[in-house]
Protein backbone atom coordinates (compact mmCIF):
# COMPACT_ATOMS: atom_id res chain seq x y z
CA UNK A 1 0.00 0.00 0.00
CA UNK A 2 1.30 3.63 -1.06
CA UNK A 3 1.49 6.40 1.76
CA UNK A 4 2.38 9.86 1.30
CA UNK A 5 2.10 12.92 3.05
CA UNK A 6 0.54 15.83 1.38
CA UNK A 7 1.52 19.17 2.54
CA UNK A 8 -0.87 22.07 1.15
CA UNK A 9 0.97 25.35 1.31
CA UNK A 10 1.27 28.97 -0.28
CA UNK A 11 4.74 30.38 0.22
CA UNK A 12 3.53 33.73 0.61
CA UNK A 13 1.22 32.12 3.81
CA UNK A 14 2.82 33.53 7.15
CA UNK A 15 1.24 30.60 8.85
CA UNK A 16 3.14 28.30 6.41
CA UNK A 17 6.55 30.03 6.89
CA UNK A 18 5.92 29.47 10.58
CA UNK A 19 5.51 25.85 9.87
CA UNK A 20 8.56 25.70 8.05
CA UNK A 21 10.82 23.84 10.56
CA UNK A 22 8.30 21.61 10.84
CA UNK A 23 7.35 20.75 7.48
CA UNK A 24 11.27 20.14 7.28
CA UNK A 25 11.61 17.66 9.93
CA UNK A 26 8.70 15.77 8.59
CA UNK A 27 10.57 15.18 5.41
CA UNK A 28 13.57 14.49 6.84
CA UNK A 29 12.32 11.68 8.95
CA UNK A 30 9.50 10.59 6.95
CA UNK A 31 10.20 10.91 3.37
CA UNK A 32 11.29 7.52 2.47
CA UNK A 33 8.82 5.84 3.76
CA UNK A 34 5.78 7.92 2.84
CA UNK A 35 6.98 10.68 0.63
CA UNK A 36 6.17 14.25 0.58
CA UNK A 37 4.05 16.16 -1.83
CA UNK A 38 3.54 19.57 -2.08
CA UNK A 39 0.53 21.46 -3.35
CA UNK A 40 0.00 24.82 -3.75
CA UNK A 41 -2.76 26.47 -1.96
CA UNK A 42 -3.38 30.24 -4.03
CA UNK A 43 -3.65 31.68 -0.80
CA UNK A 44 -4.30 35.34 -2.33
CA UNK A 45 -3.73 34.00 -5.93
CA UNK A 46 -5.35 36.99 -8.10
CA UNK A 47 -5.20 39.71 -6.12
CA UNK A 48 -4.79 42.60 -8.39
CA UNK A 49 -5.38 45.95 -5.76
CA UNK A 50 -2.56 47.64 -4.36
CA UNK A 51 -2.32 46.73 0.00
CA UNK A 52 -4.23 49.96 1.60
CA UNK A 53 -2.88 50.84 4.81
CA UNK A 54 -5.49 48.61 6.78
CA UNK A 55 -4.95 45.64 4.73
CA UNK A 56 -0.89 46.08 5.83
CA UNK A 57 -2.19 46.55 9.55
CA UNK A 58 -4.22 43.01 9.64
CA UNK A 59 -1.11 40.84 7.37
CA UNK A 60 1.66 42.81 10.24
CA UNK A 61 -0.97 41.44 13.01
CA UNK A 62 -0.85 37.88 11.12
CA UNK A 63 3.11 38.23 11.39
CA UNK A 64 3.27 38.99 14.73
CA UNK A 65 1.24 36.32 15.89
CA UNK A 66 2.90 33.30 13.34
CA UNK A 67 6.58 34.93 15.72
CA UNK A 68 5.00 34.28 19.13
CA UNK A 69 3.76 31.05 18.05
CA UNK A 70 6.96 30.25 15.91
CA UNK A 71 9.36 32.47 16.44
CA UNK A 72 9.81 32.74 12.55
CA UNK A 73 11.58 35.45 11.34
CA UNK A 74 10.19 38.39 9.67
CA UNK A 75 11.27 42.19 7.93
CA UNK A 76 8.92 44.08 8.31
CA UNK A 77 10.50 46.94 6.03
CA UNK A 78 8.28 45.12 3.54
CA UNK A 79 5.20 47.53 5.33
CA UNK A 80 7.14 50.90 3.72
CA UNK A 81 5.89 49.19 0.46
CA UNK A 82 3.81 51.41 -1.69
CA UNK A 83 1.28 50.25 -4.47
CA UNK A 84 2.46 46.52 -4.04
CA UNK A 85 -0.54 44.03 -4.86
CA UNK A 86 -0.24 40.93 -2.86
CA UNK A 87 -1.09 38.12 -5.20
CA UNK A 88 0.51 35.24 -4.36
CA UNK A 89 -0.26 33.03 -7.44
CA UNK A 90 3.34 33.95 -9.19
CA UNK A 91 5.14 32.29 -5.90
CA UNK A 92 3.02 29.15 -6.41
CA UNK A 93 3.87 29.29 -10.22
CA UNK A 94 7.45 29.51 -9.41
CA UNK A 95 7.23 26.44 -7.28
CA UNK A 96 5.15 24.54 -9.95
CA UNK A 97 7.81 25.64 -12.50
CA UNK A 98 10.42 23.99 -10.06
CA UNK A 99 8.48 21.11 -9.76
CA UNK A 100 8.48 20.59 -13.06
CA UNK A 101 11.78 20.82 -14.07
CA UNK A 102 12.38 18.15 -11.88
CA UNK A 103 14.53 20.50 -9.12
CA UNK A 104 16.25 18.58 -6.85
CA UNK A 105 14.65 19.57 -3.18
CA UNK A 106 11.32 21.13 -4.18
CA UNK A 107 10.64 21.78 -0.42
CA UNK A 108 13.93 23.78 -0.23
CA UNK A 109 12.81 25.94 -3.25
CA UNK A 110 9.31 26.53 -1.87
CA UNK A 111 11.10 27.67 1.16
CA UNK A 112 13.64 29.62 -0.66
CA UNK A 113 10.64 31.53 -1.98
CA UNK A 114 8.96 32.10 1.62
CA UNK A 115 12.52 33.38 3.11
CA UNK A 116 12.81 36.30 0.13
CA UNK A 117 9.43 37.47 0.83
CA UNK A 118 9.46 37.19 4.61
CA UNK A 119 13.12 37.87 6.00
CA UNK A 120 14.70 39.20 3.00
CA UNK A 121 12.13 41.81 1.92
CA UNK A 122 12.20 40.66 -1.46
CA UNK A 123 9.11 40.72 -4.13
CA UNK A 124 7.91 37.42 -4.68
CA UNK A 125 5.85 38.63 -7.69
CA UNK A 126 8.49 39.65 -9.82
CA UNK A 127 9.80 36.74 -12.18
CA UNK A 128 14.11 38.58 -11.58
CA UNK A 129 13.85 36.87 -7.88
CA UNK A 130 12.58 33.77 -8.88
CA UNK A 131 15.25 33.83 -11.51
CA UNK A 132 17.85 34.59 -8.53
CA UNK A 133 16.10 31.68 -6.82
CA UNK A 134 16.44 29.30 -9.64
CA UNK A 135 20.06 29.60 -10.44
CA UNK A 136 20.56 28.71 -6.86
CA UNK A 137 18.72 25.37 -6.76
CA UNK A 138 20.79 24.74 -9.83
CA UNK A 139 17.98 24.86 -12.08
CA UNK A 140 18.20 25.93 -16.04
CA UNK A 141 17.12 29.35 -15.90
CA UNK A 142 16.16 29.87 -19.45
CA UNK A 143 14.15 27.03 -19.15
CA UNK A 144 12.93 28.25 -15.58
CA UNK A 145 11.48 31.37 -16.82
CA UNK A 146 10.19 29.56 -20.07
CA UNK A 147 8.20 27.47 -18.11
CA UNK A 148 7.08 30.16 -15.47
CA UNK A 149 5.42 32.36 -18.46
CA UNK A 150 4.05 29.28 -20.11
CA UNK A 151 0.37 28.33 -20.29
CA UNK A 152 1.07 24.73 -19.49
CA UNK A 153 2.25 26.04 -16.08
CA UNK A 154 -0.17 28.21 -15.18
CA UNK A 155 -2.60 25.80 -15.61
CA UNK A 156 -1.14 23.54 -13.76
CA UNK A 157 -1.03 26.09 -10.64
CA UNK A 158 -4.81 26.56 -11.13
CA UNK A 159 -5.15 22.56 -10.99
CA UNK A 160 -3.20 22.57 -7.66
CA UNK A 161 -5.46 25.30 -6.49
CA UNK A 162 -8.50 23.32 -7.66
CA UNK A 163 -6.99 19.92 -6.23
CA UNK A 164 -6.73 22.14 -2.58
CA UNK A 165 -10.26 22.64 -2.67
CA UNK A 166 -11.69 20.23 -3.77
CA UNK A 167 -9.95 18.34 -0.45
CA UNK A 168 -11.77 20.95 1.33
CA UNK A 169 -8.77 22.72 2.40
CA UNK A 170 -9.49 26.74 3.00
CA UNK A 171 -6.74 27.72 4.81
CA UNK A 172 -3.00 27.27 5.22
CA UNK A 173 -1.09 25.19 6.17
CA UNK A 174 -2.54 22.14 5.60
CA UNK A 175 -1.16 18.50 5.61
CA UNK A 176 -3.02 15.39 4.56
CA UNK A 177 -2.16 11.54 4.91
CA UNK A 178 -2.96 9.43 2.03
CA UNK A 179 -3.09 6.05 1.52
CA UNK A 180 -4.27 4.01 -1.70
CA UNK A 181 -6.34 7.40 -2.61
CA UNK A 182 -7.83 7.89 0.75
CA UNK A 183 -6.58 11.29 2.61
CA UNK A 184 -7.11 11.94 6.13
CA UNK A 185 -6.18 15.33 7.72
CA UNK A 186 -3.38 15.48 9.71
CA UNK A 187 -2.82 19.40 10.79
CA UNK A 188 -5.06 22.49 9.59
CA UNK A 189 -3.14 25.07 10.88
CA UNK A 190 0.44 25.53 12.47
CA UNK A 191 1.04 22.26 14.82
CA UNK A 192 4.92 22.27 16.11
CA UNK A 193 6.95 18.68 14.84
CA UNK A 194 6.79 17.31 18.19
CA UNK A 195 2.61 17.50 18.13
CA UNK A 196 2.61 15.90 14.60
CA UNK A 197 5.07 13.22 14.96
CA UNK A 198 3.49 10.90 17.28
CA UNK A 199 0.36 10.85 15.11
CA UNK A 200 2.56 10.59 11.93
CA UNK A 201 3.95 7.37 13.78
CA UNK A 202 0.49 5.78 14.54
CA UNK A 203 -0.99 6.28 11.00
CA UNK A 204 2.61 4.50 9.88
CA UNK A 205 2.16 1.62 12.17
CA UNK A 206 -1.60 1.06 11.88
CA UNK A 207 -3.08 3.89 10.02
CA UNK A 208 -5.89 5.85 11.84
Amino acid sequence: MTKEIIYIGDPMCSWCWGFAPTISKIKEHYNDTAPLNLVMGGLHAYDDFPMSDEYKAEIRHHWEDVTRATGADFDYAFFGWEGFVLDTEPACRAVVSARNLEVTDLLSFYESVSRSFYSENKDTTSIETFRILAEEAKLDVDKFVQAFDSDKIKQETVNDFRIAKSLGVSGFPTVLVTEDQKYTLLTAGYQPFESLQPLIETWLEHSF
